[in-house]
């Protein structure tokens, strides 16, 4: 059953698209987050008093955690920036920005929201692990992804109840 239009979605699935594929495995993304300045003006007439104005609009970097597997699209990526994902080691910083889609799905998997994040490329790029070589654990790989704006992809909509 879908939720009213004001009941907030509850366990949602989601995926990460970039290249045109869904990338395999992703656990977890951080809040997708905009930050707006606020810029504070006097007019002239009023010194004693304050106006507010919106200034520049910035993203907060995106993490996209996961258990390392085979597949290599996350450090591939990150390889991109400092030449190694290049058989020329002046070759320029071609293809490393890619925009990315994040896919929110409910519990019978229909797609039920997707936001669309622009021009990302990868600023950090980490291998860990996540217990003690003592007991049985998870390696974990994460991105973060610096990026210049998302919005909603009013294209993906809720299937009818």
């Amino acid at each position: 059953m879908n939720p009213s239009p004001f009941e907030a979605y509850r366990n949602l699935k989601f995926g990460i698209k970039w290249d045109g594929h869904l990338v395999a495995g992703v656990s977890r993304i951080s809040a997708l987050k905009r930050t707006t300045e606020v810029i504070e003006h006097r007019e002239g007439a009023e010194p004693s008093t304050s106006h507010v104005s919106p200034g520049r609009t910035s993203y907060e970097p995106i993490m996209l955690e996961r258990g390392v597997t085979q597949d290599t699209e996350f450090e591939d990526w990150a390889n991109l920036i400092d030449g190694r994902g290049s058989d020329a080691p002046d070759a320029p910083l071609a293809n490393f920005r890619k925009d990315v889609t994040v896919e929110l799905y409910n519990e019978a998997g229909q797609l039920m929201l997707a936001y669309n994040i622009f021009r990302c490329w990868v600023s950090e790029y980490q291998v860990l692990l996540d217990t003690s070589a003592s007991e049985d654990g998870v390696v974990f790989e994460s991105i973060k992804l610096e990026n210049e704006g998302w919005q909603r992809d009013l294209n993906a909509v809720e299937p009818p109840a």
